[in-house]
């Protein structure tokens, strides 16, 4: 009882009270909050010394992240806390009715105390096994504590601070803006480096490549000074990367139009009807958003677990052999080595690709493809895509299946015929096209953009169709009754 008073009463982002918000109201939110992400990221952590996860530069970006600042865990615990609730429901540990209304703010409540769990627990982790370090200050802040100690806990508080915020943001977006926080973070992150890794003139260093010699971190410039100096080799790999940015982009557009169509009529009103599409990617991008974010917790694990250890016993065997240990900034064992994707278009071109990396690269393809196939399955199952789910909602919006009875249970039967092969298919594509534009070296990596272009055209779709209803006011009653 008391955890269910708890779960009812947990501090929430009040929603509208409107029945259906303007476009211009979710424009407006939509933007601030995006706004704000930008510049919370950029603010860093005071009393920050040593960055040791600053070198997780593509994590950081799948994480909505921004290591070093206030931002630092990003949506790591949202997505953490969702898979392990997707993982105990799934495996039947927690009996959960989300039919109901109170069923599903139940569980929605377990999700955000899971996650503030995890934002503690990660804030702590980072900052007390050596991730994100204080400075060694000398002087003694309050009389008997060390002042090490003292800003290891204001990073700490700071990390909880930023992760609360992500936290409170993402629940504005959903119930203010368009889509979700999550999806609006990671694709702000990705666009951010893709741009970057795409356009930049700039040096690792921070200095103007054009008259330094060194080259440039953008592969457009990268591929043009390459050519002028006759480097053929200098100039196929950002060629090929550019090459495959575009290639994932189209291919990603393709299988989000892919869908299947089932018509339905309208009861009460003979000779009117529509199609209900499923889409073959199904479950859109969550099962990539929770496969991405698993990698990135366990490499994030393994780095925190490698210098705090000792050098032999139970946790050594541990560290090495199943999370796995880095030899700077490349993986060397455990499941950070096997889950990491190598670039197979550079080693291809300079001619040192081994067995070893291929090995690898098909052991990346069928995690990717497994863990995504399992979460589609569990996100089906816990956020109300299930047939049952969909046929109640087709029945409550007045609409039926001609020339088959007007049964829920009939239309459940025949939905299922649909949805969970198209979960499964879309799962195994999805992971599929992550797994493959991951090891063909894409600019941001293959995942990211993958995820990115996911996001931005259901985002797209939900802005079309909010406009469209705001501009036609026959439309929007239609809808509404």
């Amino acid at each position: 009882m008391f955890l269910k008073n708890l779960l009812m009463n947990l501090p929430e982002v009040q929603g509208p009270t409107e029945s259906k918000l303007g476009f211009k109201i979710k424009l407006k939110w939509t933007l601030i909050i995006l706004v704000s992400f930008f510049i919370l990221s950029m603010i860093p952590l005071f009393g920050l010394g040593s960055n040791a996860l600053s070198q997780f530069e593509q994590l950081s970006i799948i994480l909505g992240a921004n290591f070093g600042s206030i931002l630092s865990l990003g949506i790591g615990p949202i997505v953490t806390a969702s898979i392990v609730l997707q993982l105990l429901t799934g495996a039947g540990i927690l009996n959960l009715e989300l039919t109901t209304s109170e069923g599903k703010k139940y569980f929605q409540g377990l999700q955000k105390l899971l996650a503030i769990f995890f934002i503690l627990f990660e804030a702590i982790v980072y900052v007390f096994m050596g991730g994100l370090s204080p400075e060694g200050f000398n002087n003694v802040i309050f009389a008997g504590m060390p002042s090490f100690f003292t800003f290891q806990l204001l990073l700490a508080f700071q990390l909880m601070l930023g992760g609360m915020l992500v936290l409170f943001m993402d629940e504005v977006v959903s119930k203010w803006g368009f889509g979700s926080g999550l999806s609006l973070f990671i694709a702000a992150g990705v666009s951010q480096q893709l741009f970057i890794r795409a356009f930049s003139p700039l040096t690792t260093a921070g200095t103007w490549a054009f008259g330094s010699g060194l080259p440039a971190i953008g592969a457009v410039w990268t591929f043009f000074g390459s050519l002028i100096n006759a480097d053929m080799m200098g100039a196929a790999i950002p060629f090929f990367a550019i090459l495959f940015t575009v290639l994932v982009f189209a291919i990603s557009v393709y299988a989000q139009a892919m869908k299947v169509e089932i018509p339905l009529s309208f009861g009460r009103v003979r000779g009117q009807g529509m199609r209900w599409p499923l889409r073959f990617l199904y479950t859109s991008n969550i099962p990539v958003i929770l496969v991405a974010a698993l990698i990135a917790n366990v490499q994030l694990w393994s780095r925190l677990l490698q210098n705090r250890v000792a050098d032999s016993g139970f946790m050594h065997w541990i560290s090495v052999h199943v999370f796995g240990q880095f030899s700077g900034n490349m993986p060397t064992s455990g499941l950070v080595f096997w889950t990491n994707s190598p670039n197979l278009t550079e080693a291809v071109i300079k001619g040192i690709l081994t067995p070893t990396m291929l090995l690898q690269s098909l052991t990346y393809i069928a995690f990717m493809i497994g863990g995504a196939v399992l979460f589609s399955v569990f996100w089906v199952q816990t956020s109300g895509m299930d047939a049952k789910s969909q046929a109640k909602q087709i029945m409550s919006s007045g609409l039926r299946i001609p020339g088959f009875r007007n049964d829920q249970r009939v239309l459940e039967r025949l939905l299922n015929r649909y949805i969970m092969p198209l979960t499964v298919m879309g799962g195994i594509a999805v992971g599929l096209l992550a797994a493959i534009a991951d090891l063909t070296g894409a600019l941001a990596r293959g995942t990211g953009i993958l995820l990115t272009v996911m996001i931005i055209y259901r985002l797209y779709e939900e802005i079309a169709q909010q406009h469209m209803m705001d501009m036609n006011p026959a439309l929007r009653k239609m809808m509404q009754t």
